[in-house]
């Protein structure tokens, strides 16, 4: 397997590999004109087949936040071409891992002691490697451990990381210069809980204790004693990883039975704890030989305060969306409105939010929804497509939502893609 003995952790160093990767995509695209002349049909697929690979190898070797920026676009499965989201998705567990002598180095630099002397045995090669860590095979005291070790130089990049990205996300999500720093600081402070190992541990017990009551929902121990801020040890849990299981077949009822799990798990978290795992793609769940699903991943919190929450709901309920002066009210909570907007902006982006919402909010509406419903996704991507492509939208230079719509949709996006993806058919509870 191909490992990595050095990852560039200067400002400069990263800045260099992205700027050699512009000059391939020129390239690319230099290809996609001539191309588009004698083969129009698939110039454009082969074109974003070559930025997706060019940009994945050379985000996989600096790993940290631009890694994990391309994770995030690989659940934007509605938004972003097939080539993109396929080669992205790598980024959730399968890049190439740090070298032994790496692994060791970080070892003795945090424990000082190497993790051949910490674990009765420790497996130097990688079994999963990620956008910000990797995890290693141990074992301790008769028990089976997973052991994920952060990369060297991840948390320092994070704002020289942010800062190389920002223009690329500027552009493919219509984000306004002005204003925007608050939704950029919002990703970057998110970047920041998730480097912090200790901070995960303590998540990690307290989302397991609070939801140990969901049926066949599974969280692994935590062990304190073999962790710090940059290594953080569990059981190791036996199962395949969500995409792999979904691959594998299975049948409609074990589809619905992890399915309810994982909706019931994201409900309760949302309306109970008000505080949700805002990182939901197949790299954080497995699946057990009993049809367990277990949830091996909390670094990425996200605390839903009641002046988001409030309003962001009350619109799921229709009576509530189809009142027009109440529908009025809660988009200027939300920051979807402003007392700046024209006549006309108003008209505009209230008809804009109301069919997204419409839409968005269908799983709320009935007791019962089917994921495996390909024309509720084939209209999610349908609208997707519509305003990606809609001039007056573009026109409007205003950045418009809370800054908590960042990792809420994130939430609820990969919730439903994963839930498409089982095509399980749940008990909403509404």
């Amino acid at each position: 397997m191909e490992t990595i003995d050095r990852i560039p952790t200067s400002k400069i160093q990263r800045a260099s590999k992205l700027i050699t990767t512009g000059v391939k995509i020129g390239g690319n695209y230099l290809k996609y004109y001539g191309e588009k002349i004698t083969n129009p049909e698939a110039a454009r697929d082969n074109l974003n087949a070559n930025n997706a690979e060019d940009i994945y190898d050379s985000l996989k070797n600096l790993k940290g936040s631009a890694l994990k920026f391309a994770q995030m676009l690989s659940m934007e499965k509605n938004f972003l071409p097939q080539a993109y989201v396929e080669k992205f998705s790598l980024s959730q567990f399968s890049v190439p891992p740090l070298s032994a002598p790496l692994v060791i180095k970080t070892f003795r630099r945090y424990f000082g002691k190497s993790p051949q002397e910490m674990f009765d045995t420790f497996d130097a090669q990688a079994i999963n490697a990620a956008s910000i860590g990797q995890v290693h095979k141990a074992t301790a005291g008769g028990k089976q451990l997973a052991v994920k070790i952060q990369y060297p130089g991840v948390a320092e990049s994070i704002s020289s990381d942010l800062a190389l990205v920002k223009p690329i996300a500027m552009s493919m999500f219509n984000i306004q210069a002005k204003d925007s720093d608050k939704y950029f600081k919002e990703v970057e402070t998110k970047l920041f809980e998730e480097t912090d190992y200790r901070l995960e541990l303590a998540q990690s017990n307290e989302i397991a204790a609070a939801c140990a009551h969901i049926p066949n929902l599974l969280f692994p121990k935590y062990y304190a004693e073999y962790s710090c801020e940059r290594v953080l040890t569990m059981d190791w849990m036996t199962g395949k990883h969500l995409s792999e299981w979904c691959k594998a077949g299975f049948s409609q009822e074990s589809a619905n039975k992890v399915g309810q799990a994982l909706w019931d798990f994201y409900m309760y978290q949302v309306h109970q704890l008000k505080k949700v795992h805002a990182d939901p793609h197949p790299g954080n769940f497995l699946v057990d030989s009993n049809e367990n699903l277990i949830a091996i991943d909390f670094g990425c919190m996200k605390v839903i305060p009641d002046s988001f929450y409030n309003p962001y709901f009350e619109l799921a309920e229709r009576a509530k969306l189809d009142n027009p002066e109440i529908y009025k009210q809660k988009l200027f909570e939300l920051e979807m409105l402003s007392d700046k907007d024209t006549p006309e902006e108003t008209i505009y982006f209230s008809g804009l939010f109301y069919d997204v919402i419409s839409l968005l909010t269908l799983p709320f509406q009935s007791p019962t929804f089917d994921f495996a419903d390909e024309s509720f996704f084939a209209r999610l991507a349908e609208l997707g497509e519509r305003y990606a492509n809609d001039k007056e939208l573009k026109k409007m230079n205003v950045n418009r939502g809370s800054k908590h719509f960042i990792y809420i949709n994130r939430t609820f996006f990969g919730l439903y893609s994963l839930l498409h993806d089982l095509k399980a058919k749940i008990n909403t509870g509404y």
